[in-house]
């Protein structure tokens, strides 16, 4: 038995390092990291180009495995076969800004979780609402990322279902506890920025503030991170608006559809 541990920031990221120390705590731990930051990155897979995989010494001399490619390849290249079995969980992260609501469909870190919970691996995405602080102490994320894979390890999790976790950046003794929370809103503030390059031809940035979010919602993972509460969110990979499936199934019977095969001629002969 053994825990993958990945994420979006790249194999030299520290938040990594924090994760991968505190949970040999609990098992061994294999690595197997982009060898560039992925952030934003979304469920990308590779399958365009080939994918090198080399191996490398973290900090402490220990061994990873670094790849060209995504997050979510890291975690599909263990899955296909680059190691003799699968992990007992998959971690990604730690990230160093959180990852609340709507982030998880651009988020690398989530979408490593999400590859292990679609090869049937339980799976955890650990993010530190730290805004990418330079100052960052991942310790009490990696603290209760172990506690949280000890359990997921005794009790599994149900099928397509991983874990989204988000920690407050605040000091251990400043986090009033946890909260299994569902997605909330995100605002997001991007602006487009136009540039020109030398030739004077145009070019653009997406820029602007952070992402806020609607903190009043109680019960969000927006809020839990607003109230300084660790929050564990479990996320599926059912996206069907379950609620809308009976509303919409009056379009099966309307007119669109019924005229479309008048429209529709017959084979000769037929």
């Amino acid at each position: 038995m053994y825990i993958l541990v990945t994420n979006d920031d790249g194999i030299d990221a520290l938040g990594l390092f924090a994760l991968k120390n505190a949970l040999e705590a609990l098992s061994p731990v294999i690595v197997v990291a982009p060898d560039h930051n992925w952030s934003a990155s979304g469920h990308t897979k590779t399958m365009h180009k080939p994918l090198r995989v080399e191996t490398r010494a973290l900090r402490d001399g220990s061994p990873a495995y670094v790849t060209d490619g995504a997050p979510t390849d890291c975690v599909a290249l263990v899955m296909l076969g680059l190691l003799p079995e699968k992990p007992a969980l998959v971690v990604s992260g730690i990230n160093p800004a959180a990852n609340l609501a709507h982030d998880i469909t651009y988020s690398g870190t989530a979408a490593a979780a999400m590859e292990g919970a679609i090869n049937n691996v339980p799976a955890i995405a650990v993010s530190i609402d730290a805004g990418h602080n330079a100052e960052i102490d991942f310790a009490p994320a990696a603290e209760i990322a172990v506690r949280i894979a000890r359990r997921v390890l005794s009790n599994g999790l149900p099928p397509g279902t991983w874990l989204n976790v988000n920690v407050p950046a605040v000091p251990r003794a400043q986090i009033r506890g946890v909260r299994v929370t569902r997605l909330g809103t995100r605002v997001y503030r991007d602006q487009l920025i136009e540039r020109r390059d030398p030739a004077g031809r145009p070019y653009y940035w997406i820029g602007g503030e952070p992402p806020a979010g609607i903190v009043e919602e109680e019960g969000t993972d927006v809020w839990a991170i607003a109230q300084r509460y660790v929050s564990i969110t479990p996320a599926h990979l059912d996206l069907t608006s379950h609620a809308f499936i009976e509303p919409l199934r009056a379009w099966e019977n309307d007119s669109l559809w019924l005229d479309i095969h008048k429209d529709v001629k017959s084979p000769k002969g037929g």
